[in-house]
């Protein structure tokens, strides 16, 4: 008889962790999931256009990818940034310190990426901004753990801009949103439009949550201005477009509008009578090509809404993380970043790819809202006008951040 016959399996290995012995498990460790986190504004001004569809859309690209990378399985997180900069930052570092979160999506308004950003950087992980529009996050902030799918501020002034001012409208008032995105749009749409021959005549600034837009539209209609452009984002868009009808300036009656920062749902929510001749430009649309539409008729069975672009986005960057970390094999968030901007990106049909400073390059197409009568069924907004390739949509890269 040996001499440890008759001594229990649990007492020898206690004896071996006391003597500080490593010790194999008896049983495999349960696997750790890879984990992306969508922080999105679950019930805010931005919900429609991100919200619980950003949560469907990257469940979406979990279930289309197989559900399973690099041997383990991969589980979304849902998060509510509240809007608030300190709210998504302190739930981020609880996401990657303690929730094994690989990786953060969506990030709807520029301070609460910036916030979410400065933690993914100081935690070593990967962020995919989606939402917030800043050129910022990659002229001057860019990061190895950082990529940008949201069509920024350039892309979306320069290409309505110009091609307003190209057709004819070339004087401008503008409503603008009184606070710091709603200026660097006011701004970067007041050098397209000066460039190209156009004259800004005059601005109107109203404050976050206003209601009661007369006073400024009452400026725009005695400003002789051809065109009123809309320089501010969700429920103030949606509020300034639907009182500048009901003004007797939109619905195909008045001036030539343009806008922005636009989401489908704003849209949806105007109604084509008080949206119909807007002018805005946008990276996707769900009718825009047979990959985008089978995407979207998907997306419209469990969520009873077209996708926004914001949602699509959420869709693309998560797919294209987990194809990134398949390919760099491992979890390492500066190796799956270089994965990330090594791979091709499939946008819904179109060529696509992320440059070194994290910007996706895809081409921007400008639409004009349809009438009533030209739309033949639910959810047909837009008619395409034209489109700017990558290159003139988006800025140059910061040598930098090669």
């Amino acid at each position: 008889m040996s001499m440890t016959d008759g001594v229990s399996r649990r007492t020898l290995l206690g004896a071996a962790a006391l003597a500080g012995v490593p010790v194999l498990r008896a049983q495999a460790q349960k696997p750790d999931p890879v984990t992306v986190g969508v922080l999105t504004d679950a019930s805010g001004p931005y919900g429609d256009s991100g919200g619980r569809g950003s949560l469907l859309a990257a469940r979406m690209a979990v279930a289309d990818f197989g559900g399973v990378v690099l041997g383990e399985p991969v589980r979304i997180k849902f998060g509510d940034s509240e809007n608030r900069p300190d709210v998504a930052s302190a739930l981020a570092r609880d996401w990657f310190d303690k929730g094994g979160v690989d990786a953060i999506t969506d990030l709807p308004v520029t301070p609460v990426a910036l916030a979410v950003q400065e933690v993914a950087k100081e935690k070593h992980r990967t962020v995919m901004i989606t939402a917030a529009a800043i050129t910022e996050f990659t002229s001057k902030l860019c990061s190895p753990y950082s990529t940008h799918w949201a069509d920024d501020a350039h892309a979306m002034t320069t290409m309505t801009a110009r091609q307003v001012v190209k057709d004819g409208g070339d004087t401008w008032f503008f409503l603008t949103v009184d606070f710091s995105f709603g200026r660097a749009l006011q701004a970067a749409a007041t050098s397209v439009i000066e460039a190209n021959g156009g004259k800004v005549l005059g601005v109107a600034t109203f404050p976050i949550g206003n209601t009661d837009f007369s006073a400024q539209l009452l400026r725009a209609s005695t400003s002789g201005a051809k065109v009123m452009g809309f320089a501010a984002v969700g429920d103030d868009l949606v509020g300034a477009i639907k009182q500048s009808a009901e003004f007797g300036l939109a619905g195909g009656t008045g001036k030539t509008l343009a806008a922005f920062l636009v989401y489908l749902t704003d849209i949806h929510a105007l109604g084509l009578q008080a949206a119909q001749g807007l002018a805005l430009s946008s990276g996707f649309y769900w009718d825009q090509t047979d990959a985008s539409r089978a995407f979207a008729q998907r997306f419209f069975a469990e969520h009873k809404a077209m996708p926004t672009r914001n949602q699509a986005s959420v869709y693309l960057s998560t797919r294209h993380f987990l194809k990134a970390a398949a390919q760099a094999g491992t979890r390492d968030a500066l190796a799956i970043g270089k994965a990330m901007r090594a791979l091709p990106v499939d946008y819904f049909g179109h060529p696509a790819n992320l440059r070194a400073d994290g910007r996706v390059m895809y081409d921007v197409t400008l639409y004009r809202v349809k009438a009533p009568a030209d739309s033949h069924a639910p959810w047909d907004y837009y008619t395409p006008i034209g489109t700017m390739p990558a290159a003139e949509a988006f800025l140059p890269m910061n040598p930098a951040c090669a």
